[in-house]
């Protein structure tokens, strides 16, 4: 040796039919692993490498030479000062790990130095990977143990509601060996996790009020997994993810925020309403949405699968309760109203008693409606489980057979209801043929299946004649 200094030779085995061992000689392929694994180590890694280069004296003709080149950056973009890093070199980092084919949409640069010292760079991307919702995606952040990469997708980094997250995270204070049970028990990952935690939902709620169109893009792609965060493990993260929510707005028809919406609530206004359905065209066409909307009263449209489930979780925001449209009981008729619909309910005691008959167990009662102003019929529910909750449920690959307890609610001053109250005097048939249509196009409304389509084509027909 011609100085001090430790050499070690590495030998390659001999290439088999399964393994080509000395693809571990090639550059590119050397290069690539020390890119990738110890890049931002504090020393420079050299290799000599082959490249083309002009003869001299001549114009046009060239030689292979062997020159020897630093590989690896050294100087990690993390351990920067933020005041000397443009967005420009956030967004070319981004680029260079492969974290998204586009720009990202936000970054967070993070330097903590106390009893457990790490740097993280995280991003939020402005699209969502089109493999996102697939068992395929893996979240996690690359881990770095000063500077040296010890994994690719550290999953315990980041909760499942925020798996949407790219980046890194590295610390002096995590040990090069440690293994992949025992990272999962680190106290010092733990609470490294936590930190980013409440930095992530920090940076997005700050985006929420001071970038609204960039959270407005944020939430069009990752809402949901935001109110899969607040439905899973029973609500523990409510707390955390409900200021993150938002919305369309009937009144407004735009997206809001939950304490945008009780800012704006009358002093008369009990409950937070909500109207589930497909899209907001079908919840703005729905006859329970009536009521509500006379009385002024905004209407947050639930179109997504998962929203009355975390709402159901959520149970009440800033102590203003959540109230289905569909719900039997608004919570909004007089003392006066609901006395006049029990005396309207015992008039009709009679009609309302043969109708339930003919359904029979597919709805729980018949009772005059106050919600409805226009339209002549609609279904509410009692207890937990809403229409729409059932509908989501039943399309679930298990198809659970869980149902709803519905109430058939009729307008009794609308002009069908002098039909059916004929056809009680005089034609029982004919009160039996209205009922089943009446209830089959009280499911259709609701985007309900019904139960026999041809039996009920055939009662229009009937009815027709």
């Amino acid at each position: 040796k011609d100085g001090v200094g430790t050499e070690i030779i590495l030998k390659i085995k001999e290439n088999t039919e399964d393994d080509q061992f000395d693809d571990y000689l090639e550059e590119y392929r050397l290069r690539g692993i020390i890119k990738k694994y110890s890049d931002f180590i504090r020393y420079p890694i050299k290799m000599d490498v082959k490249e083309t280069k002009l003869k001299d004296g001549t114009e046009d003709e060239y030689e292979d030479v062997v020159i020897e080149r630093t590989i690896n950056s050294m100087v990690p973009i993390w351990r920067k000062n933020k005041s000397e890093l443009t967005d420009e070199d956030y967004e070319n980092f981004y680029s260079e790990k492969h974290y998204g084919f586009d720009k990202p949409l936000k970054h967070l640069h993070v330097s903590v130095d106390g009893v457990i010292r790490y740097n993280a760079i995280l991003y939020i991307p402005e699209n969502i990977p089109f493999d996102y919702y697939t068992k395929e995606y893996e979240k996690g952040l690359e881990l770095y143990s000063n500077g040296i990469l010890i994994m690719n997708k550290c999953k315990d980094l980041l909760p499942d509601y925020f798996s949407f997250v790219k980046g890194m995270v590295d610390s002096e204070d995590l040990s090069l060996n440690i293994s992949r049970e025992i990272l999962q028990q680190d106290r010092q990952l733990k609470f490294i996790a936590k930190n980013l935690k409440v930095k992530i939902k920090s940076e997005l709620q700050n985006m929420l009020k001071h970038e609204r169109e960039n959270y407005e893009k944020f939430y069009k792609s990752f809402g949901r997994q935001l109110k899969f965060g607040i439905y899973d493990n029973y609500g523990m993260e409510k707390e955390l993810l409900q200021d993150l929510l938002m919305f369309h707005s009937s009144t407004l028809k735009t997206m809001v925020t939950l304490d945008e919406y009780v800012d704006r609530m009358p002093e008369d206004q009990k409950y937070i309403y909500y109207g589930a359905g497909e899209s907001y065209q079908r919840i703005d066409k729905l006859p329970q949405s009536e009521m509500v909307s006379e009385k002024g009263y905004e209407i947050l449209y639930f179109t997504d699968d998962i929203d009355e489930f975390a709402i159901k979780l959520l149970s009440n925001y800033r102590d203003k309760p959540f109230k289905s449209i569909s719900d039997k009981d608004l919570g909004i008729e007089s003392d006066a109203e609901k006395e006049e619909q029990e005396d309207e309910n015992v008039e009709h005691k009679e009609i309302f008693s043969f109708m339930k008959d003919v359904l029979g167990d597919k709805i729980k009662e018949v009772k005059v409606s106050k919600r409805l102003k226009n339209h002549p019929v609609c279904l509410s529910n009692e207890g937990e489980v809403s229409i729409e909750m059932e509908k989501i449920l039943k399309s679930m690959p298990n198809g659970q057979d869980i149902k709803a307890d519905k109430v058939l609610e009729i307008n009794i001053n609308h002009v069908l209801f002098e039909s059916l109250k004929d056809a009680f005097e005089n034609d029982k048939d004919r009160l039996k043929l209205l009922t089943n249509i009446l209830y089959n196009q009280a499911l259709l409304i609701e985007g309900l299946s019904i139960g026999d389509p041809v039996e009920y084509a055939n009662d229009i027909w009937k009815l027709i004649q």
